[in-house]
């Protein structure tokens, strides 16, 4: 099943991505990490915070995405000067990943699918597409309906979609804004980036 709820020991055994967690931080607060796999990233998706990795100390916001070093064990939030919501993913992926980053996705007036054919309907501008490599995507916020090999799945907050490198995936209708983080891990085949379609025509509909 490609869908698994956020934590520890819960990704399926294929998974690069083995771990993942959501940390929601009020202003004044903070929060310390352990490492706890060989590769590991943390995405701000809402607000604005000091990380200190090491010796290193850096004010994050909305989007930014930090790498964590191998040789750091201990890293830490804090200063947080407004709401944050923080995402980290663990695990053993290569050194070649495609793309990451944070997301929103919401409903459009005039809804289309500029991927491969499908034949459900939608309310988003979401494409159905597959890649070069496994993606995930981890939920903070909102409720919608998620395709991935063919399987519909409803997603909330907490949610991690994995799908492996070559299937179909697609998030034709959503019910409540969402808002989460895409993470791309190690390409393979053609390593060819981003969003891939079988008709090169990319029709719609």
């Amino acid at each position: 099943m490609p869908v698994f709820k956020c934590g520890r020991k819960l990704a399926p055994s294929w998974c690069e991505m083995e771990y993942c967690e959501i940390v929601r931080l009020n202003e004044g607060a903070a929060h310390a990490f352990a490492r706890v796999s060989p590769k590991e990233k943390l995405f701000v998706c809402e607000g604005h915070c000091r990380i200190t990795v090491g010796r290193r100390t850096s004010i994050m916001q909305a989007s930014d995405v930090v790498e964590l070093s191998t040789t750091v064990d201990r890293f830490e939030a804090k200063e947080v000067f407004s709401p944050t919501v923080l995402v980290r993913v663990c695990g053993h992926w290569g050194e070649e990943t495609g793309g990451c980053g944070v997301f929103t996705l919401a409903n459009s007036d005039h809804p289309q699918n500029a991927g491969d054919p499908t034949d459900y309907s939608r309310t988003t501008d979401f494409d159905n597409h597959y890649h070069d490599c496994d993606e995930y995507w981890i939920i903070h916020e909102g409720e919608g309906l998620a395709v991935s090999e063919g399987t519909f799945y409803a997603i909330g907050p907490g949610d991690c979609v994995a799908t492996a490198c070559g299937d179909h995936h697609d998030f034709p209708q959503v019910f409540a804004t969402i808002k989460g983080v895409y993470f791309e891990t190690t390409l393979n085949g053609q390593k060819r980036l981003g969003h891939l379609w079988l008709n090169p025509n990319r029709r719609t509909g």
